[in-house]
Parts: C-alpha cells; structure tokens; sequence
C-alpha cells in the first residue's frame, strides 16, 4: 500500500454524514455508543472510572445495557496495545494513520470479536453502524474491511502472530498490554522486594500482568462507629472480606444503591487502601504525642473516610489536608457525617485546602499520626484505572519524585517525637517507592524505620501472608487481591 495519509474510501477526501451530531446520537445503538463516548473521553484526560457512570446516566442505560456498555469499553482500554498491533496488520497501516475516532471503533469492535463473546456478525453490523453514525458513511468500508481480516484468526493466533519473537519484555507488554516501560518497571519492582528471583521473575511478571487485565470485585469500606461489616453485608449481596478487618466484598449490584454508601457510613475502597489506614492506626506510638491525626494528601478522601473513623475510636482529632479545592470539596463531602458524630463527642474532624509540603514549617511536630498517600503513577492500580497504563509516561516520575520527597520529608517535620509516618503510594515502582524512602532518611538522623508487616492482618487478626522480608510492605494483585499499594512506616525518635 503506498504511503499517504489514512483516508476510508478511495482517493478522495473522507466525506462525513450531513446528519447533525444529535441526529447520529440518536440513530447509535445505545450501549456501543456509551462504549465510544468513553473511549473519546479517556483520550480528552477523563478518567474511566469516574466518566462511565455519568455516561451511563445520561444515556438511560438500564442494568444490563450498563454492564454491556462498561465491559466493552474497559475491556478495550485495557487490551488497547495488543489490539492496535493487530488492526495495524489487519488495515496493512501503521495505527497512528488512522483518525482517532475511526481507530477508537476499530477498537471496540476488535473487542467484540476477541474478548467478548459477541456473535461475529453482530460485532461487525453494529461496529459498522457505530462507524457511520459517530464518522460518517465514508468510514463504514474501512472498518468492515478490518474487522473481516479480524475475525479470520482467533484470538489466540492473533496474538502469536503479533507477539515480537525473542521473548522477554517486548513479548510480555504485546501479550499482556502494557507498555514496555510499565513491564520492565514492574519487573525490576518484583525483583527489588523479593516476589521473584532471577530464575522466575518472567512467570511471576506475567502472572500479576494478567491480574491488571482482571476486572477486580468491588471492595467496600465499613467506615468503623458508622456501620459494621455485617451490617454492611446484610444491606447488600456481599460478603465480608476475610482479608480486611473493615472489608465487604462486593457480588453484585451497584455500590451506589446501597444505603450505607449513599449516606457515608460506608464507601467504594480497595482493601489495599484499607490496610493501609488500619496499619497507621494501629501502630504503636510514643506516650506523649499529641492526640491528632494528619492526612497530608486527603483528596477525595477514601483513607480519610477511614482515618477519622479510626480517630474518633481512638480519641483523637483529624485534620485532612488537600491542595486542590475542587478535590478538598471531595473530602469535605465524604467527612459530613464523621465530622458532625466528632462535634457531638467533642472532637474535630476538620478539612483544609494547604499544601502539604508547607505543613512540616508551619506545624512542626504538632501531629501523633500522619499519612502521606502521595501522588504517583497509579500503576498499582491498572486493574481499576486501565487508562493510566497509556496516559502515564516515564517523564512523569520526574514530576512526581521531587513532589513525593518533599511531603515525605513535610510529614517527618509534622510529626511529634514517638509518632509515626505512613508513606504510601498506589504504584510499585521503585522510583516511588523505597528509592523515595531512603532519599529522605538519608538526610535525618531522628528517624527509625517500622517493620510495616504486623500491621496489616487479617479479619481474623493474622498476618497478611507473602509480604516479604520487610521492614516495607509491597501488596500485589496476583498475590494479595488487592492494587499493588506500597506501605512504609517511619518513627520519629523520641528527643
């Protein structure tokens, strides 16, 4: 094929339906169309797991048109590397010479014909009907012609046929899709905590890649004081969770139809983020330290939904900080009941729009308990979030590592003589992670290092198993069920 710039018919210029945009939304068939809507909006910055439900809202998607719709469109973000090598082979082009919007449709129907199990002529009637009604009728012979050569191989052979030869880390990001860079982070993180060996780090790395690609089961918080877990389970179809104290598991249903979580006595929280809050709360601390707790990167608030509760319990105030006042709002928001339940025991569960870094010069060692879940990659939670696997850049970590050492290193500051920092992030990087740690601590000599690992238990009070050789926490999602979240624990000597 010569070299030009993609066009869906012949020669000429790509000639767009003369119906206007709300004309063709109405002709969509609903659930393919929701799917589009969310694909363009990732690429416009939104995030999905925020922007699905408010399509679905707006498109009056009953239960099994929703579920329909979010399946088809996370499934396609997610396997959207692996997908692109094989429309790039399918349309005889590289992708980044199809138009974006053209590419996006050929990508839902990939999906159709690979992941789902869509009838082949049906994937390809409905994508081609989605191609004319979102482009116009000039895209309609490109896109039939694609998902023709598509369906000719099954998904398995597609993937050999795609998949580089040599093994290794290419072979691994066509197969699972990843990017490389995310693949070869990931590996040297499963090296750096002991997963793996040198011998298997291969299988272990493909196992928690193929665990990114699993939609995770809904995990719900039992705000603690506000409402039990088996309170929690009863008002739902869930479970709860043998792995967190704290923890209901999800069978099925919207979360949001549940009373609890409508009225803030529960909410939607992965049980890593749980482990988390419970392990600040319950590590010991210094018996004069000022009964206040901090959560220096509050927004939107799940851990500090958790956090005040656990004050509250233990007697304590809470301040959550957020820089961003849209974000703050959030938080302020998800506290309405525990700061009003904190009024009437005469405590303070208060919300403030600071910046973090400021914190540890303006309140030096004015806090027993502080929590910095700092701002990173997101790559532990690619399960959840799949667009971050292609929005996320490694120019990104030199944004963020400064950021995150400066409030590390605000939190060290904030915290009273005998009391604790709680550094996390959802991303088990390296770059993010322990290098982030020993950069600060490098720096102090007031500073003890706390073996995270007898922090984090069970519902039935044990250990939570394969955490490593410590003194760090890294949980896995092949391994523990939960995002990837990294855990340290940092003490500040008494004076």
């Amino acid at each position: 094929m010569p070299d030009r710039p993609d066009r869906p018919t012949g020669g000429g210029p790509r000639r767009r339906s003369v119906t206007t945009p709300a004309q063709r939304t109405r002709r969509a068939e609903p659930t393919r169309f929701a799917a589009f809507q969310l694909l363009r909006a990732v690429a416009d910055g939104a995030y999905a797991n925020l922007e699905m439900p408010r399509i679905i809202r707006q498109r009056a998607l009953g239960p099994r048109d929703a579920a329909f719709a979010t399946e088809l469109a996370f499934g396609t973000v997610r396997w959207q590397g692996l997908y692109d090598a094989v429309i790039a082979v399918a349309a005889d082009r590289p992708v980044e010479r199809i138009d974006p919007e053209i590419l996006d449709v050929l990508r839902l129907g990939v999906h159709q014909l690979l992941g789902m199990r869509v009838p082949a002529h049906a994937a390809a009637d409905q994508t081609v009907g989605l191609a004319r009604t979102v482009v116009g009728q000039g895209a309609s012979g490109l896109v039939n012609a694609v998902l023709r050569r598509t369906s000719e191989r099954s998904l398995e052979e597609w993937t050999e046929a795609v998949t580089p030869a040599g093994g290794g880390v290419p072979a691994l990001a066509v197969r699972h899709s990843h990017p490389e860079w995310v693949v070869t982070a990931i590996r040297a993180a499963l090296l750096g905590h002991a997963r793996a060996t040198a011998d298997t780090v291969d299988a272990e790395l493909s196992a928690l890649l193929a665990a990114d690609n699993v939609p995770p089961q809904v995990h719900l918080v039992a705000r603690p004081g506000l409402v039990g877990v088996d309170e929690l389970a009863a008002d739902a179809d869930a479970e709860p969770s043998p792995a967190s104290a704290v923890g209901v598991r999800l069978r099925s249903g919207d979360p949001g139809r549940i009373a609890a979580v409508r009225d803030g006595r529960a909410a939607v929280q992965d049980e890593g983020s749980q482990h988390v809050a419970l392990a600040l709360a319950a590590v010991e601390v210094g018996p004069e330290v000022p009964a206040r707790w901090l959560d220096m990167c509050a927004g939107p608030g799940g851990k500090a939904g958790v956090l005040a509760a656990l004050a509250l319990e233990a007697g304590a105030d809470l301040t959550a900080v957020e820089v961003t006042p849209h974000r703050a709002a959030l938080v302020r928001s998800t506290l309405t009941r525990l700061t009003a339940r904190a009024e009437a025991a005469g405590r303070s569960v208060e919300v403030r729009t600071a910046d973090g870094r400021e914190i540890g010069d303006d309140e030096p060692g004015r806090y027993g308990r502080v929590l910095v879940d700092a701002p990173c990659t997101g790559l532990g939670a690619l399960r959840r979030r799949p667009e971050a696997r292609w929005r996320r850049q490694p120019a990104d970590l030199a944004t963020l590592g400064p950021l995150q050492r400066a409030l590390l290193a605000s939190a060290l500051d904030a915290v009273a003589p005998g009391g604790v920092v709680a550094y996390s992030t959802c991303s088990p990087h390296v770059a993010e992670t322990r290098f982030v740690v020993s950069d600060v601590l490098k720096k102090r000599d007031d500073v003890e290092v706390v073996d995270a690992r007898p922090y984090l238990r069970d519902a039935a009070g044990e250990q939570l198993p394969e955490l490593g050789d410590g003194p760090y926490v890294q949980l896995w999602p092949h391994v523990h069920g939960t995002d990837a979240m990294f855990l340290a624990l940092l003490r500040k000597r008494p004076s």
